[in-house]
């Protein structure tokens, strides 16, 4: 049943970025809403919702939203309790490191999937893997090729915050996207 909601959740993915062919201006509109949500003031987007690399980015260092260069909130992807579906708030992100994934062929990315402390070990392995898997797919549907990307899974052993409450949890419920791996 999980594997059916996951396919039907990338598909509509697939469905709503096909339609929608994002413009520049989409893409500067989003990207400002999307810092926003993750912490504008410093992720190194500006009020126009661009880097200094601009929405698209260079073929060299990718953008504040892609790449190598982006920031690093917008190398990260929050999920819910108990829950491995890419929120639609990070579809602006996605789409920019997997645009910049196709147009550089030689770029690799791992992506560390991770859990807070609740569960068992073995069920936060297996669910950061499943949240690393599930950005993967995202990230194949925007152009990248699945060589270029490695998953791993490190459950609750590496927090990023220290801390039993919801606050501590919700950070530590995450997909890191680490480049050159």
């Amino acid at each position: 049943m999980t594997k059916f909601k996951t396919v039907a959740a990338l598909l509509i993915v697939t469905l709503v970025t096909a339609c929608s062919g994002p413009s520049k201006s989409t893409i500067d509109e989003g990207a400002a809403g999307a810092a926003g949500a993750v912490g504008a003031a410093s992720s190194g987007v500006s009020a126009g919702g661009t880097g200094a690399g601009g929405a698209m980015g260079s073929a060299t260092g990718g953008s504040a939203l892609g790449g190598p260069g982006a920031s690093q909130e917008n190398r990260i992807i929050y999920f819910g309790y108990d829950d491995f579906a890419v929120k639609p708030e990070y579809d602006v992100i996605l789409q920019a490191h997997g645009k910049y994934l196709s147009a550089n062929p030689a770029a690799r990315v791992r992506l560390e999937g991770h859990a807070d402390e609740r569960g068992s070990r073995e069920y936060n392995i297996g669910l950061g893997e499943k949240r690393a898997q599930s950005v993967r797919n995202v990230l194949l549907l925007q152009g990248a090729v699945s060589d270029q990307i490695a998953t791993v899974s490190f459950g609750e052993e590496r927090p990023a915050v220290i801390g039993s409450d919801e606050e501590a949890w919700s950070l530590n419920r995450r997909v890191e996207i680490v480049y050159g791996q």
